[in-house]
């Protein structure tokens, strides 16, 4: 479906099942999808961080969009990552992603090169300019090393070169501030951007952030619980921001499944991948919680404790 703008509500960033081989579960795949679309997602973010798309081939990538577009059948927008470490590779991706009916595209800045704000506005314009469908930035510095201004940002909002931010940058100063920069709460939609769409991937602050005048949440942790995520984004619609507060905090629980790989054990990532792939798998929704090699996957302690979270947070698994 064509994107709206700006793109307001929950849009997670859909989980990559894999299957014993480490080869792409189309049919797992498109069972999360309708368990994401069943409840009530506005959209889906493809081929981002929780999707592991930095372990994915070319090939890999192509499956994994396609089913979720074919699977998604218009039903909410498709956003497709284009990650990737320069803009030529970046525009590779796009391409594929347009020509597999990606409704956006979200991009990082580039990495492993060191740049400056202007290559990075480069970058940027030049993927709007190649590749015609609408852009999101992604703003993660633990994984790409720079951070993306708030004044850089608004140029690139005000010039149509961006359609919106995904902020997973962690620093929610920061985030108001763009905010701030942008209109603010009270001048959203007649600010200097008013199309643009601010997400917030900081899955813990989700009320506080739409408080501050965020359009919606991207929530790795949504592939589990994709239905309390639209629950809270629906409470601050209605301003019962003590039901918001309340289902956030169940959500703050129910992502401490993140920590149950032991940190002397694994990587942080290993441990939260595969605890959202565990849930997945527990609630019957996919087949294996394989993560991509060489992440670690977790013991059948971890898993059971994943269990626990789940059965706290008022989810039954079924396996």
């Amino acid at each position: 479906m064509s994107l709206t703008t700006p793109l307001r509500g929950v849009v997670p960033p859909v989980c990559t099942p894999l299957d014993s081989r480490g080869e792409v579960d189309t049919a797992s795949l498109a069972r999360l999808v309708e368990h994401l679309v069943d409840g009530g997602v506005h959209g889906l973010f493809a081929l981002g961080s929780t999707s592991e798309v930095a372990y994915l081939t070319d090939e890999q990538r192509a499956t994994a969009l396609r089913t979720v577009v074919e699977a998604t059948a218009g039903r909410v927008p498709v956003l497709a990552g284009v990650i990737d470490t320069t803009t030529a590779r970046v525009i590779h991706h796009a391409e594929a992603a347009a020509g597999l009916g990606a409704d956006a595209l979200v991009a990082t800045a580039p990495f492993y090169t060191r740049t400056h704000p202007e290559e990075i506005a480069g970058h940027f314009r030049k993927l709007r300019a190649t590749v015609d469908l609408p852009l999101f930035a992604y703003d993660i510095p633990v994984a790409v090393h720079s951070k993306l201004s708030a004044a850089l940002v608004r140029e690139l909002a005000e010039d149509g070169t961006l359609a919106g931010l995904k902020d997973s940058s962690g620093d929610e100063g920061g985030l108001r501030r763009l905010l701030v920069e942008l209109g603010g709460r009270g001048g959203r939609g007649v600010g200097p951007a008013p199309g643009f769409s601010v997400l917030t991937g900081s899955e813990l602050t989700v009320d506080a952030a739409l408080l501050a005048g965020a359009d919606g949440v991207v929530p790795g942790i949504g592939n589990v619980d994709p239905a309390g995520y639209v629950r809270l984004y629906e409470a601050t619609l209605t301003g019962d921001w003590t039901l918001a507060a309340q289902e956030q905090e169940r959500l703050v629980e129910l992502f401490g499944m993140v920590d149950v790989g032991p940190e002397a054990d694994m990587g942080r990532s290993s441990s939260a991948l595969g605890s959202f792939k565990a849930a997945l798998q527990l609630l019957g929704v996919i087949e294996c919680g394989a993560t991509a090699f060489p992440q670690i996957p977790l013991s059948a302690g971890a898993v059971a404790e994943v269990g626990r979270h789940l059965r706290a947070a008022g989810l039954s698994p079924v396996r």
